[in-house]
């Protein structure tokens, strides 16, 4: 919009007005100013709209819910076993974590789960995994711990920006590193064939070392040999065939219609899919016919057998985000009490207003929805 357009309204002729003389205070012109701010700057310069009608938003306490001030990004693990083991290992205590990866057994989504937050906080500080392997050499789910610490150092050392942020140096270390967990996950495979774990550490790797569709698949077939609907490995994979890595909104959409007719729990797939291609421009991205009947799907699961699952409450925000695009807001603030005050899931730091605002937005949406239908049938 230019600047003569602006004089011609009053409202505009004010938000000019303002922007010229903060960028005269600087010594800059309106454009250089202008140019210089972010989308949250340049609206303080923009003067209300007198004639807009004013929004009230629901009381979110109303639908029992808790307050924004109380909403936290905050990682929280639901698992109490899992955040036990996680923080032992932050201290060096290496035996509540090796204990209950024993006990876990076949329970390979949550083992997946715990190795990632161990190989998280290796990643940080190695001393727990030293007295680990020093006291058990030859361990196979100390040898998955270290393997999946070099993943998460990898990813740590290149940032999560966009590739034009990352500079050469760390692109190069990140890669070093990732090369070095290619024979450290193997190392898992011989020392336990039947776990899919150090698979689901592959595909981590192939997807950061620009595996070709081909090479990706080969690690995907290993995977599914052990554990045909390991959800963390299905989301792995989904983000490798989105648009924004190696895939496209094809591959995406028919590999998360592949997935969600698997298991009730990999029914939150055609969710994710809509999510991503929304975050890609793609109009009516949650009008998507695989949408709905996944959203149908995946709630008796979250309700029943998956209410205490790994990856439950990820799958749950993703569950009120559809809920809300349906317009079944009631059941959209019934995810919202189970999630309380976390806006933890990855999904919600995709706006760039921040994942505390994006999940009060939907948080509020939802309960309009829910309070408009209340209202319709009274």
């Amino acid at each position: 919009m230019g600047l003569v357009s602006l004089l011609f309204n009053p409202r505009r002729r004010k938000t000019a007005l303002a922007l010229a003389k903060a960028a005269r205070e600087r010594g800059m012109s309106v454009a250089e100013f202008t140019a210089s701010l972010s989308r949250e700057d340049l609206a303080r310069y923009v003067a209300p709209d007198k004639k807009a009608p004013k929004v009230e938003m629901p009381d979110v306490a109303l639908f029992g819910l808790p307050s924004d001030a109380d909403v936290t990004r905050a990682e929280f693990i639901r698992d109490r076993e899992i955040d036990e083991a996680r923080q032992a290992l932050v201290t060096g205590g290496w035996q509540p974590a090796a204990q209950l990866l024993s006990e876990i057994g076949a329970d390979w989504d949550r083992r997946v789960t715990l190795v990632r937050h161990l190989g998280e906080v290796v990643a940080n500080d190695e001393i727990g995994l030293d007295h680990w392997q020093s006291e058990r050499p030859g361990d196979a789910d100390a040898a998955a711990v270290n393997a999946e610490s070099l993943v998460q150092l990898a990813w740590q050392v290149r940032s999560g920006l966009g590739a034009e942020h990352v500079s050469r140096e760390q692109f190069q270390k990140f890669f070093a590193i990732l090369e070095s967990a290619v024979p450290a996950a193997h190392e898992v495979a011989a020392l336990a064939p039947e776990d899919p774990t150090p698979w689901v550490t592959m595909l981590a790797v192939a997807r950061g070392r620009q595996y070709d569709n081909d090479a990706f698949r080969e690690v995907w077939e290993q995977l599914v040999a052990r554990d045909p609907v390991n959800l963390p490995a299905h989301s792995s994979a989904l983000q490798y065939w989105c648009e924004k890595w190696f895939g496209s909104h094809e591959l995406m959409w028919a590999f998360a219609e592949e997935g969600a007719a698997k298991h009730p729990k990999l029914a939150v797939l055609p969710l994710v899919a809509a999510h991503e291609a929304e975050y890609r421009g793609v109009e009516d991205a949650w009008r998507n016919p695989l949408v709905a009947p996944a959203v149908d799907r995946l709630l008796p699961w979250l309700e029943g057998e998956g209410r205490d699952a790994p990856g439950t409450a990820t799958s749950r925000a993703y569950a009120a985000r559809a809920l809300v695009e349906l317009g079944r807001g009631e059941e959209a603030v019934e995810q919202f009490r189970y999630l309380g005050v976390h806006a933890d899931a990855n999904m919600w730091a995709y706006s760039n207003k921040g994942p505390i605002v994006e999940f009060r937005k939907i948080r509020y949406l939802a309960c309009h929805l829910a309070e408009k239908a209340k209202s319709t049938v009274e």
